[in-house]
């Protein structure tokens, strides 16, 4: 159902930005307003995942968003 599709899509990219949420907080980068409403706001899953590989590795916040 469209309902299903929805929640389903939506829990996906709540799922992406905690987990770009705590690769920050496990490599000690602070993440501070503008940037969390960033990744809150950000709707592409595409464009999340892209985050989440960035900053495994990043050295900066920079470096995810600015790669």
């Amino acid at each position: 159902s469209e309902f299903a599709r929805k929640h389903h899509g939506q829990g996906m990219r709540e799922g992406r930005q905690q987990s770009l949420l705590r690769v920050f907080a496990a490599r000690g980068f602070a993440v501070d307003a503008p940037t969390r409403e960033r990744i809150e706001s950000c709707t592409d899953q595409a464009l999340l995942d892209e985050w989440v590989e960035r900053a495994v590795t990043a050295e900066s916040l920079d470096d995810v968003f600015h790669h």
